[in-house]
């Protein structure tokens, strides 16, 4: 463990040492899967996989942050990761874009979590600053598939970002949908 800028960094831990099972991880990953229309690949291939990704990201650990960001931060920290390695031509067109659509995201994510709901007004923000992730989410989902399609990234890990990627809406969603329950239907 290092330091950097005053956070402290440490790997994500193994697959096999997470709360979440092995088994809840496939049975999520199957139902994005089915969700998207797209045939799973195998079960030990999807947690060699997931095994993989985890030993080459490293993001901040806080057990009081919420999981919507620690999976943003995740997403983040993988896609900076594999753009580093995009053919020089897609910099300027895919790469950029991808970045700031996920550093965009964790921004909105902190901003919202950050805030607090003593006030209408404070509440309509929190709910702007969830919508704007979202939206940037799903922009970061599109543009990704035009960088697939344009080989600026692999198949592969394409993949994982989608996974990635839907794992964070999904949270982002129940968030939303916690707040509209605990405030009210006005949120």
């Amino acid at each position: 463990m290092g330091r950097n800028n005053g956070f402290q960094q440490m790997t994500i831990p193994m697959a096999e040492n997470r709360k979440e099972s092995d088994e809840d991880k496939i049975a999520t990953a199957k139902g994005v899967a089915k969700g998207n229309q797209k045939k799973f690949i195998e079960d030990k291939v999807f947690l060699q996989e997931l095994e993989d990704v985890d030993k080459d990201t490293k993001v901040r650990q806080n057990s009081s942050e919420l999981l919507v960001i620690t999976k943003t931060k995740k997403l983040a920290a993988y896609v900076i990761t594999i753009t580093e390695k995009s053919p020089k031509k897609f910099r300027a067109v895919f790469v950029n874009r991808i970045q700031n659509y996920c550093l965009d995201c964790l921004e909105y994510l902190i901003e919202a979590n950050s805030m607090r709901i003593d006030s209408t007004q404070n509440r309509e923000r929190r709910k702007e600053c969830q919508h704007q992730a979202f939206l940037k989410l799903k922009l970061l989902g599109y543009i990704s598939f035009l960088s697939l399609e344009s080989n600026c990234i692999l198949k592969k890990q394409y993949e994982q970002i989608s996974l990635q990627l839907a794992d964070c809406i999904n949270l982002l969603v129940a968030w939303r949908k916690s707040d509209a329950d605990r405030f009210g239907k006005k949120l």
